[in-house]
C-alpha cells in the first residue's frame, strides 16, 4: 500500500488536500443559489369566511421544480398564546392541464386531521406534497372545519408553495455529473494499479475499495437526469435506493476492516460476516422501508403524513434507533480492541491510524452539517415528510456529496499500491511479519536505511550501518 510509503509531511499533505477540495465545495455552495423558492399566498379572514374553502394556485411549474409543498401558518390576533388542537382539513388537489381544464389527481378528496400548536406563533403546518410533477400547475382546495370553535381570533392564515429552485437543480445536474465523472476516472485508476496483483494478495482494506467506488458511482446516481426527462416517482426511488446502498456499505466497511485487520488469514463467513451483514442489512431495511413507505403513500395521498399511521412509524423508528445504537456500540468495541491489540504492530498500526483519523474527521465534519441543516428537529416526529424543505442553501447539499466523495478519493488514494508493492505484499499486510525489532517512528515515518529492500530488515540494517562506518 502507498500508505506505508508515506512520511510525516505526505501525510500532513494528504488532510490538507483533503479539506481544501471539501472547503472548496462548501465554498461554492455557498455562492451558489437557494435549494428551495417560496411563493407566498396570503389570505385575510374574517368570520364569514372561515367555513368557505381556500382555492390555491400553484406558481407555473417545470420538471426543475421537481416537487411541491404547500403549507399554512395560521396567525392569531393575540401573541404569546400557547395552543394545541387538532384541526380537521379537507384537501382537494387538481392538476391544470394544457387545455384549462382541471382533473383530479388522485380522483378524490383527502380529509385529514392535523395538529394546531402555537407558543407564541403557530407552527407550520404541511398541507399537502407532491414528490414529482405531472402538471405545470396545480390547484388545491383547503377548508378547515374546527377553525371557528378556537376561543382566539384568527387573523390570518397564510399559505406558502415550496419548490425546489430550477437554478438549484440544474447546479444539482452538473456537480452530479462531475462526481461521476471523477469517481468514474478514481475507480478505474485504482482498478488499473491493482492489476498487477491476485486477490489473495490484496489487502482488506484494497477488496473493499474495490466493492465501495463503484457503489459511489452509483450514489452520485448517474440516472438522476431521468427525473427530469420522466414524469415519475421511480428515478427519485431509485436515487433513495443508491444513497441507502453505499452508505450502508460504507458502515459494513468500517465494521469489517477494524474486525479483519486482527483476524489474518481465512475469514469465515458464518462467524465473521454474518453478525455484520444483519446489524447493517437491518438497518438498510429500515431505511430503505422508510423512504418506500413515505414515498408510496405520498403517491396516493398528497397530504399523507406519519400521523396517518403513527403506531406503525414510531415502532419503524424506534426500531431503526435501537439497531442504529446497536451498530455504534459494536463499532466502538471493534475499534478499542483493534488499537489495544495491534499498536505494538508498526505498519497494522499506521493502517488503524490513518484510518480512524480520518473516518474521525468525516464523521464530526457530518454531525455539524447534521447539526446546522436540522438543528435540535432532526428526529422529531415529522420529520421524514419534512426533512428535504430544510435545505437553505447548495451549501448543504455540496458539503454531504463532496465530503462523501472526496473521503473515498482519498482512501482509495493511500490504498493503492506504491512502487515496491511485491515486496510489502509479502511482509506488511501480515502482523506477524511486521518488523518488529523497528521503532513505530523508524518504520512509519521513515528513516534514512529504510529506503532499502525489506526481505531482511535487520540484515540490511546492519550492513547498512557497517558500510556508513567504514565511510
Amino acid at each position: 500500500m502507498r500508505l506505508y510509503t508515506l512520511s510525516k509531511r505526505h501525510f500532513v499533505l494528504v488532510f490538507v488536500v483533503f479539506f481544501i477540495c471539501f472547503g472548496l465545495t462548501v465554498f461554492i455552495g455557498i455562492a451558489g443559489p437557494n435549494v428551495i423558492e417560496t411563493s407566498v399566498a396570503r389570505t385575510d379572514l374574517n368570520n364569514s369566511l372561515k367555513l368557505k374553502p381556500f382555492n390555491l394556485s400553484s406558481p407555473p411549474l417545470s420538471t426543475y421544480n421537481q416537487q411541491l409543498w404547500l403549507t399554512c401558518v395560521v396567525e392569531l390576533d393575540q401573541h404569546d398564546v400557547s395552543l394545541k388542537k387538532n384541526v380537521t382539513m379537507t384537501v382537494k388537489v387538481l392538476g391544470v392541464v394544457k387545455d384549462g381544464s382541471t382533473p383530479y389527481v388522485n380522483n378524490q378528496v383527502h380529509n385529514r386531521t392535523r395538529l394546531l400548536s402555537c407558543a407564541q406563533k403557530c407552527s407550520e403546518i404541511i398541507v399537502a406534497h407532491l414528490g414529482y410533477l405531472n402538471y405545470t400547475q396545480y390547484n388545491i382546495f383547503v377548508s378547515f372545519e374546527d377553525l371557528n370553535k378556537l376561543t382566539y381570533t384568527i387573523q390570518n392564515i397564510t399559505f406558502t408553495w415550496k419548490t425546489y429552485n430550477p437554478t438549484f437543480s440544474q447546479v444539482e445536474i452538473w456537480f452530479r455529473f462531475v462526481f461521476v465523472v471523477l469517481t468514474f476516472m478514481v475507480t478505474c485508476l485504482f482498478a488499473h494499479s491493482l492489476r498487477k496483483f491476485s486477490m489473495r494478495d490484496w489487502g482488506i482494506e484494497q477488496k473493499w475499495m474495490s466493492i465501495l467506488l463503484p457503489l459511489l458511482l452509483l450514489y452520485n446516481d448517474p440516472f438522476f437526469p431521468l427525473s427530469f426527462l420522466v414524469n415519475s416517482w421511480f428515478p427519485g426511488m431509485l436515487d433513495d435506493l443508491f444513497q441507502s446502498l453505499f452508505l450502508c456499505a460504507l458502515l459494513l466497511f468500517w465494521l469489517c476492516v477494524y474486525h479483519g485487520i486482527r483476524v489474518q488469514g481465512e475469514r469465515k463467513c458464518l462467524t465473521f460476516y454474518l453478525p455484520k451483514f444483519f446489524i447493517v442489512g437491518l438497518l438498510w431495511l429500515a431505511s430503505v422501508t422508510l423512504g418506500i413507505w413515505q414515498t408510496v403513500n405520498e403517491v396516493h395521498d398528497p397530504t399523507y403524513q406519519y400521523r396517518v399511521d403513527t403506531g406503525n412509524f414510531q415502532g419503524m423508528k424506534i426500531f431503526f434507533l435501537v439497531v442504529a445504537t446497536t451498530y455504534i456500540l459494536y463499532l466502538l468495541f471493534l475499534i478499542v480492541r483493534a488499537c489495544s491489540e495491534l499498536r505494538n504492530m508498526p505498519y497494522v498500526d499506521l493502517r488503524l491510524k490513518f484510518l480512524t483519523a480520518l473516518t474521525f474527521v468525516v464523521l464530526v465534519i457530518s454531525i455539524v452539517i447534521l447539526y446546522l441543516r436540522f438543528g435540535a428537529q432532526v428526529l422529531q416526529d415529522n420529520f421524514v415528510a419534512e426533512l428535504s424543505t430544510h435545505y437553505q442553501n447548495s451549501a448543504e447539499f455540496l458539503s454531504f456529496y463532496g465530503l462523501l466523495n472526496f473521503y473515498l478519493y482519498t482512501l482509495a488514494f493511500v490504498y493503492s499500491p506504491s512502487k515496491n508493492a511485491l515486496y510489502e505484499s509479502q511482509l506488511k499486510d501480515n502482523p506477524a511479519f511486521s518488523m518488529l525489532n523497528d521503532s513505530d517512528d523508524d518504520v512509519i515515518y521513515g528513516s534514512d536505511y529504510e529506503e532499502m529492500p525489506l526481505q531482511n530488515g535487520q540484515a540490511i540494517r546492519a550492513k547498512y550501518k557497517e558500510e556508513s562506518d567504514s565511510d
